[in-house]
């Protein structure tokens, strides 16, 4: 196992521990069926950054809008933490798919053998249980079949995530403060529709304490406001420490999106910052789920207090 550490909420997280050139990465297909061209470019990318990689024949099946049965797409990603050849984990993409994954999922297991485990989208939900169940720090960022359009700068960053000792900082340009002050905690979160999905379910996020960040695609104001009041009257957002908004990608008039979440979090007096790189946007950056952090608005800046990997 990883170097544990203690925080408030969260009982003692894992961090997975730290790749080299060299070390192979696994590939899973937790959701949805994935276009090959996109995907094989993603795979290059990973070999150019010095890691082998293995690609499960699994992933390829198709059922329906799903990439396999529940139980298959579950078995690649119990199989590839089980195997001591495999050092990381990267899912082929999101879609949808991923909560029928979880109750096939050997917990047990994945605790024992503590791996970096990439994704974002509809894999929101493996980040909220892997570190629920498995006490384990993953990694919001992007997946094999974005990884191929992605900038040199987020691709980066990534490969920071994985192999580097150096605690991730990011502080973009072009970003709105909503309200300003400081605050740290564990960073929690993803996307808005996954979280939403998992309120009343036994895999719900507890993110008292925590820096929160949401991003979303293709969901009106008025749907991410009818989220958001679900989530804030079913007590989701007691205690949370700070608020990031990253991308809404075709989601309507920024302003307009702004006021919902100022709606709702507003009354809080939390510091809220919106405009970051996370999401479904070209510009995807990776955040490690579970880590220590401090946000600022003076400048606006998400800094880890150490690396994403030991």
């Amino acid at each position: 196992m990883g170097p544990e550490n203690q925080h408030a909420g969260l009982g003692k997280v894992v961090r997975p521990p730290r790749l080299k050139a060299g070390d192979t990465i696994g590939i899973a297909a937790p959701s949805g069926p994935f276009e090959s061209d996109l995907f094989e470019q993603g795979m290059d990318v990973l070999r150019g950054m010095g890691f082998n990689v293995h690609i499960p024949e699994a992933i390829f099946r198709r059922n329906g809008f799903l990439a396999g049965p529940d139980e298959a797409r579950a078995g690649v990603i119990n199989t590839l933490f089980a195997d001591p050849d495999i050092q990381g984990i990267l899912c082929a993409r999101g879609g949808y798919g991923a909560t029928r994954v979880l109750p096939h999922l050997d917990w047990k297991m994945i605790r024992r053998h503590p791996k970096a485990f990439v994704g974002f989208s509809d894999i929101t939900v493996l980040h909220c249980v892997l570190l629920a169940n498995a006490h384990l720090v993953s990694l919001h960022g992007p997946m094999g079949t974005t990884l191929g359009k992605s900038p040199d700068t987020w691709r980066g960053m990534l490969r920071q995530a994985l192999t580097s000792d150096n605690a991730l900082e990011l502080a973009p340009s072009g970003v709105t403060v909503l309200n300003h002050g400081e605050a740290t905690g564990p960073v929690m979160g993803g996307n808005l529709t996954m979280l939403c999905h998992l309120v009343g379910t036994p895999y719900a996020p507890n993110y008292q304490g925590c820096l929160l960040f949401i991003e979303d695609v293709t969901e009106a104001p008025y749907r991410i406001d009818r989220m958001l009041v679900q989530m804030k009257l079913a007590g989701c957002f007691d205690g949370v420490a700070g608020l990031v908004l990253g991308e809404f990608e075709d989601c309507g008039k920024t302003a307009e999106i702004h006021e919902v979440f100022m709606g709702i979090f507003g009354p809080l007096g939390i510091p809220v910052v919106a405009g970051f790189p996370i999401g479904h946007g070209t510009e995807n950056a990776t955040l490690p789920i579970g880590l220590e952090a401090r946000l600022t608005t003076q400048p606006p800046q998400l800094a880890y207090f150490e690396a994403a990997t030991a």
